[in-house]
């Protein structure tokens, strides 16, 4: 049987690699940092997040993208009615509550601001010269959301706050590249656009690569082979980002930005010695002097 015509078209109108990443660290992260079933609920709650954000850029867009002629919107192509995915995104944020608050109070206020400050992007702040800040914000709030949401309702440590919010934002400036032309035909005119597309490209590779340091050097252990590993791996993407975007091929750098967050994101699961200090080993008293980092 066959899925309903609207499901493909949907499907791209959230954003659907970017959606799916975010669902795949939170859960991953929140799995092996001893939630357990409690990670299945974090997954969730972040793809209804997610999901909400993606459509609502879409629809926020949707004259835009007509307007620049976006072969890869369905809205602009009518593919899908405007008003479906007005609606998906009204449902998904509306889920989004009580599948935050399924992690406590705290964890889904954190997670509230990160979805708020999303949508404000996409219907804002995309065209000022703040429009790396909602992305700063939501992914440096993505660890508090996980483990607010835990056993010990602890914030994270700054400095896997700060890889988040490096990571965003380098996100940020190397996913704008592709769509240089078409926003300056719109009117989009965020921080990476006003700066230039080589200066962008700098930054945002820049940015990848800091957060990837920040992960590697963080906590007291040396990194072990594995480590060392992803954290090479995560370097090859940086520079391979580099490459991608040198040859023109902005849409390359954007998945391989992704595969560099993945390489990020295996890297902090692998070290085992920073995830105890989340409160699922230790001491009593370690859990007191210690955060997720």
């Amino acid at each position: 049987m066959s899925a309903p015509p609207v499901v493909a078209p949907l499907a791209r109108a959230s954003h659907l690699p970017p959606t799916l990443a975010v669902t795949a660290y939170t859960t991953a992260i929140a799995l092996r940092s001893g939630r357990r079933r409690g990670a299945a609920v974090a997954g969730v709650a972040a793809l209804a997040g997610q999901l909400a954000v993606g459509w609502s850029n879409d629809y926020l867009d949707r004259h835009r993208d007509r307007e620049a002629g976006r072969r890869d919107k369905p809205i602009a192509t009518g593919d899908i009615d405007a008003e479906v995915v007005r609606r998906a995104a009204i449902l998904a944020g509306v889920a989004c509550v009580p599948l935050s608050l399924l992690s406590g109070w705290r964890a889904a206020s954190v997670h509230g601001v990160a979805v708020a400050a999303a949508v404000e992007y996409n219907r804002h702040l995309k065209t000022t010269v703040a429009s790396v800040v909602p992305y700063v914000v939501a992914f440096g709030a993505l660890p508090a959301f996980v483990t607010l949401g835990g056993p010990a309702h602890r914030w994270p440590s700054a400095s896997v706050m700060t890889a988040g919010a490096l990571m965003g934002a380098g996100a940020h400036f190397v996913n704008t590249l592709p769509d240089f032309e078409a926003d300056a035909l719109t009117g989009v005119r965020g921080l990476p656009h006003r700066l230039g597309r080589g200066p962008a490209t700098v930054i945002g590779v820049g940015l990848l690569g800091a957060a990837t340091v920040v992960v590697a050097t963080a906590g007291d252990e040396p990194l072990r082979r594995v480590g060392r590993c992803l954290a090479v791996a995560a370097a090859a993407s940086v520079a391979g980002v580099v490459a991608a975007s040198a040859t023109g091929r902005r849409r390359a750098a954007w998945m391989l930005t992704l595969a560099t967050s993945a390489a990020t994101v295996a890297l902090f699961l692998s070290r085992g010695e920073l995830l105890d200090r989340t409160g699922r080993a230790g001491s009593v008293g370690q859990r007191v002097r210690s955060s997720i980092v």
